[in-house]
Formats: structure tokens, sequence, C-alpha cells
């Protein structure tokens, strides 16, 4: 067999591997994908989005994320309805799928390497709970690392679809989340880092002048493509960030005599939204809490990937070839673990995926490592060497299986490391199927909240973002309810039933209420529930 058919049939191999990794990914993350209780973030997405299909308007708004989830889930509801199956069905494709990103990097990593890569990417206990969550967060890393993976196969190989890979997936990850500022921030500290590197530049030859001046001729001869990924990016974005007006009257994507404004308030308008929701007006914090915060979630959620992590960075750099992929995926993974401590506003489990984008790349080359260790010491009959190596990878197995197996596929309680405050603790389904069954066939209202704590003066001001905050506290209730196309109200206390037309349906009150609703809605079901980990009891009454 020639070299060329042994490199062929190898990188045959190597891709087989891949995709049956990423079967397996897309396996764990669809299997039982609604049976977990929708999260309170979860709940505003999935509302907002019935709300935007319902009156068919749709505008930016900073605090309620990135307008990705919100477009992409409107076809699925159409097409499968709405249920907590379908709202996180997009966000779990994109992580089943992620592992052939790994394929991306397969020419500046050895075949081991490759498939390791794509092993962190599609078990990663944490990688793999945010895949079954309806948050942007997953989607920014996953996009993120194909845009990185598209560009270092265009250095490869010069072909141009990489770079309009790259470009596409850079501009889905602008309209993901917010945090893409810290992958921008990231990626600039790292790129300077590699560009930088005096290894980088000795192997390269002349000095950094001259590759800047190298560098200048390509972009110049690469005009026409880097023109078109350009009008790419552009069409992407505009996309998702253009309004839509309900009733015709204001900047309209699908209006032509608007196209100027729809072009001004996609661009500009989104970006001074954001500008001042994220850094004008928003609180600070302590960068020394959440850094430690951030540090310790990092640790205790994925001990093993950083473990293997921390191994082949210290291999790579001191012992190994210092490549520049991997030296980029390393200072991107410091810079990441400085920087989101700073932009976020909340300590949360979901912020802990940013640093593991690039961390699960440096968890391939660390355990490739170690298993080249184990064979050589296999080889050799070292009982000690073999007896260490097995050890360690027993050790990160058995981590990662029984943190996927309790956290992943566990009950959400305090116990469960990746389950935030604002998860229920116990399951709703029962509720919805209850309260869908009671208001079936109602004329009128069919929900009604009792409580200062739930109370809104009107309803419809919680259609579109930023909401006030009793409608908050409701959370995820307004997902559920809607979904069932149930019409709402609320009352301040329980004696303000008595001056409703008629007992509605079902009530959702406070515990303090119960005696005075006991006594109101007598022939009704009441159970209590949980809508978060903790002290956010609820009592839900359904008409028998």
């Amino acid at each position: 067999m020639s070299h060329a058919d042994d490199s062929a049939d190898r990188a045959g191999r190597v891709t087989l591997a891949v995709v049956a990794l990423t079967l397996l990914a897309l396996a764990v993350r669809l299997v039982g994908l609604g049976a977990r209780s929708f999260h309170w973030d979860e709940g505003r997405v999935g509302y907002w989005t019935l709300r935007f299909a319902e009156t068919g308007a749709f505008e930016y708004r900073p605090v309620a994320g990135g307008p990705f989830l919100y477009l992409v889930d409107q076809p699925v509801f159409a097409l499968l309805g709405p249920s907590d199956f379908s709202a996180r069905l997009v966000v779990a494709l994109v992580g089943g799928l992620l592992p052939l990103a790994a394929l991306l990097f397969r020419r500046r990593l050895a075949a081991d390497e490759t498939v390791l890569f794509a092993g962190v990417l599609a078990l990663s206990p944490t990688l793999v709970y945010y895949s079954r969550f309806l948050r942007g967060d997953l989607p920014l890393a996953a996009f993120s690392l194909v845009a990185f993976g598209c560009l270092v196969s265009l250095v490869d190989t010069g072909r141009r679809r990489y770079l309009y890979g790259a470009t596409l997936a850079g501009a889905l990850a602008l309209t993901t989340s917010g945090f893409v500022v810290g992958y921008v921030a990231c990626w600039l500290v790292a790129g300077w880092l590699v560009f930088d590197h005096v290894r980088v530049y000795r192997e390269e030859g002349g000095t950094a002048l001259d590759r800047v001046s190298r560098y200048g001729r390509t972009l110049v001869a690469w005009a026409t493509p880097l023109a078109r990924a350009f009008l790419l990016a552009v069409g992407v974005v505009l996309f998702f960030y253009a309004p839509r007006s309900a009733d015709g009257t204001g900047p309209d994507l699908w209006n032509p005599a608007t196209f100027p404004a729809v072009l001004e308030e996609a661009f500009y308008g989104s970006f001074r939204k954001f500008v001042g929701v994220r850094l004008e007006y928003r609180d600070g914090h302590e960068f020394i809490s959440y850094l430690v915060a951030h540090f310790e979630l990092v640790v205790t959620l994925a001990a093993p990937m950083v473990v293997l992590g921390l191994f082949g960075f210290a291999v790579e750099r001191y012992a190994g070839q210092n490549r520049p992929v991997v030296a980029f995926a390393s200072y991107w993974t410091g810079a990441s673990l400085l920087f989101f401590p700073v932009i976020t506003e909340l300590t949360a489990p979901w912020v802990v995926v940013h640093s593991l984008a690039p961390l699960t790349l440096l968890s391939g080359v660390g355990a490739a490592k170690v298993v080249r260790f184990a064979q050589a010491a296999v080889g050799h009959r070292n009982a000690s060497r073999t007896g260490v190596a097995a050890l360690l990878l027993l050790a990160v197995v058995a981590q990662a299986g029984a943190v996927t197996a309790s956290s992943v596929y566990g009950p959400s309680d305090r116990d469960n490391r990746m389950a935030q405050y604002g998860q229920p603790a116990g399951d709703l389904g029962a509720m919805a199927t209850n309260a869908s069954a009671a208001i079936a066939g109602n004329d009128g209202t069919d929900v009604v909240y009792v409580g200062e704590r739930f109370y809104l003066t009107d309803d419809a001001s919680a259609d579109y973002p930023p909401v006030p905050e009793s409608w908050g506290n409701r959370l995820p209730l307004p997902w559920y309810f809607e979904r069932m196309d149930a019409e709402t109200s609320s009352v301040s206390n329980a004696t303000r039933l008595d001056a409703l037309d008629e007992t509605p349906p079902v009530v959702v009150a406070e515990p303090k209420f119960r005696a005075a609703l006991d006594a109101r809605l007598d022939g009704y079901r009441v159970t209590e529930y949980e809508l978060a980990l903790w002290n956010r009891e609820i009592l839900v009454y359904t008409r028998r």
C-alpha cells in the first residue's frame, strides 16, 4: 500500500469514528429531551417565540438575548407544535452535530487527537446538559468553534468554501447571544499571542513585519471572495436582526418600502440597544468573586476536561511541538476565564460552556497523550505505568459517566450543580396536563394568578420584553399556558376572585391564600409545585 493510500485509509477511519461519535452525541441529547421542566430562561424564550409567531411582530431586545432561537424555533413549532421537546430540538441538534467540527482540525491534529476531540465534544456532561437547554450559549460556543475550525482549514487548504463556512458560522454566532463580545475579546488576545509567538515566526521565517506584509498581499489577492463573504455575513445578520411589523406601519423586513429603516434598525439600532442595555445601564459586580465562582464551576462541572486540558497544554508547550492551533486554544481558554466573569451579570453554570468550547480541543490533545502513554507502557510491559494510565482513564470515564447520570438525566434539585436556581425542582408536566384538560372548551379567562407577587394591571404588557418583575415571578408557567392558547389574568388577593364574572378553570396562587381559596374553589384539584430549586412554592387549582 502506498503512502497516499495509507493516508487516505487512515483519514477514512478517522472520519468514520467521528461520524459514529456524532450519532452517539445526537442520541444522548435527544433521549428524554422534553422530560425536564422548563427553566425560567427557557420559559422566557419559549413564551416570546410563541407571542412573536402569534402577532407576526419581532424586534431585537437585548434583555431577551440574541434573536437566533426566537426565529429558528418558529418553523419548528409550526411543524411539530410547541412542546418542551420541540423547543429544545434546535439546540440539541446543534450540540449533537458539533463533534463533526473536529474534522476541521484533522490536518493540524493527529488521528487519535481528532477522534478524542470529537469524543469530548460528544460526551462532555456540561455540553450535553446545555445542548438540552433552550438558551443561546451552546449554539454560540458551537458556531464559534466551527468558525475557528473553518479558518484553520482555510489556511491549510486555501479552499474558498472554508472562508464562506467561517463567515456563516461567525455570523450565526453574532445572532445567538450577547456573550459573543467575550469571544471577540478572547480571539483578539489569542490571535495576537499566537502571531507574536517566537516559535511561530521562526518556523515561517522573516520578521513580524514581513509576515504582516505577506498577509496584506494575501488579502488583496482574496478581495473578491472576501467581498462575497462580507455580503453573506451582512445577509445573515440582517435576516436575524431586522424588525418585523405586525400591522405594516413600522420597519418590516418583508416590506421593500421600509428597507432603509430596516437596515438602520438591524445594524445601528441593534448595536445601540445592545450597548445601552449591556454596557451603559448594566449594574456592576465584584470581579474577584465572579472570577472565583466561574473558576470553581469550571472545575466542578468539568474536572476531567480540566485535568486532560492542563496535561495536554503542559506537554504540548514544554515537551511537544507547540502547534499554533493548540496554542490558540490554550490562550482562548485562559482569556475566557477572565473575560466571561467580567461580562456576565449572573454566576450561572451555563457560562461555563464558553470556557469549555476551546478547552475541548486541549482535552482531546491531552487524552491522546495519555492513551499513547498507556499504549507505550503496555508495549514495554511496564505494569506500574500501565496501571497509572489505566486508573487515570478509568477515573475520567467514571467521573464523566457519573455526572451525566446524576446531573444530565437525574433529578433537578439542590445537589445538581448544573441546575441553576431558576430550574423548577419538580415536574410541571402533570400541571400542564391538568390545566389543559380544565380549560378545554372554556370561554373567557382560563387562568387567573392570585397574589401581589404575580399581579399585573394588564397581562398584555408582557407580550414583549422588557416585562414587569411580577411577570417574571410567574416563570416558567407563561410558557405552558401560552402553548395551550390560554387567556390569563390576575388579581392581587383571593377576595378579588369574587368580583370576576365567573370562576376560571385554573387558579395559580401564593401558598398563603390556601385557606381562602379552598373555601371558594370547592370541587377543584389543588396541587403544590416548586417553580425553582427552593423557596418558590405555588398552588395550582384546576377544575375537575
